[in-house]
């Protein structure tokens, strides 16, 4: 994001409509990093900070698992799969120990 910024590039600074659009980011968010980057240490505006609330539970790799979980053939005997077979499949195989249908 700070690259693409970045006037000195040989094919200059994008705009931050383009850099919302190349990375898939809003432009708040945009405006949120560069001004950390001005306003704080480098560091800190490539790091995210603690958020409030309750922490995650689940890794991206436990998300990567169940989402591929989900993709793949349903159980015999189904033709889809559904939130709870999901869920009971998930611990089954030990991806996680314990979720809920409402998670997945």
């Amino acid at each position: 994001m700070l690259l693409l910024s970045d006037e000195c590039r040989k094919k200059g600074a994008k705009t931050d409509l383009e850099i919302s659009e190349i990375l898939d980011v809003s432009l708040v968010t945009i405006h949120r990093i560069r001004r950390q980057f001005v306003e704080e240490e480098f560091h800190e505006a490539l790091e995210e900070k603690p958020r409030s609330g309750r922490p995650k539970h689940f890794s991206g790799k436990d998300a990567a698992q169940i989402t591929a979980l989900a993709c793949s053939t349903p159980p015999e005997g189904h033709a889809k799969w559904s939130m709870r077979l999901i869920a009971d499949k998930a611990v089954e195989l030990g991806y996680v120990d314990t979720i809920s249908y409402q998670t997945v």
